[in-house]
């Protein structure tokens, strides 16, 4: 069973969300990177690009396949998770801690409440 953290939350697409103040912190899912096995390189966004809702931010290549992140909402990409670039395997080791991908600024916070929750994205994989 995949590890899914109540706090957070999902979209469809495999990425979770944690709220950090007035910004979001993103990565993919446990879930997903199991999915993909082992990844072994990510083409990052760079900072201040604006999103619009599931505009493609980063695209995630494993031993197994290319996969396009999303972004769940509008906002400023304010930070990216440089380490990434050197070690991309830690979306593999620690999806929801070292292994976040981007930290964005919402046009809209309160859109948040809109995604999935825990519960939501357990019978969404099935678990």
């Amino acid at each position: 069973m995949s590890l899914i953290p109540e706090e957070l939350y999902y979209t469809k697409e495999h990425e979770w969300m944690r709220v950090e103040g007035d910004e979001i912190v993103i990565g993919i899912t446990d879930h997903a990177q199991d999915a993909l096995t082992d990844i072994v390189y990510i083409e990052l966004p760079g900072e201040d690009e604006i999103m619009e809702e599931m505009d493609e931010f980063a695209i995630v290549e494993s031993v197994k396949s290319a996969s396009p992140i999303f972004a769940p909402l509008a906002g400023k990409i304010v930070a990216v998770n440089d380490a990434l670039e050197d070690a991309p395997e830690l979306m593999n080791t620690d999806p929801y801690g070292e292994g976040w991908i981007i930290r964005m600024k919402l046009d809209t916070p309160e859109a948040i409440t809109g995604m999935m929750s825990a519960a939501d994205y357990k019978a969404e994989i099935g678990e």
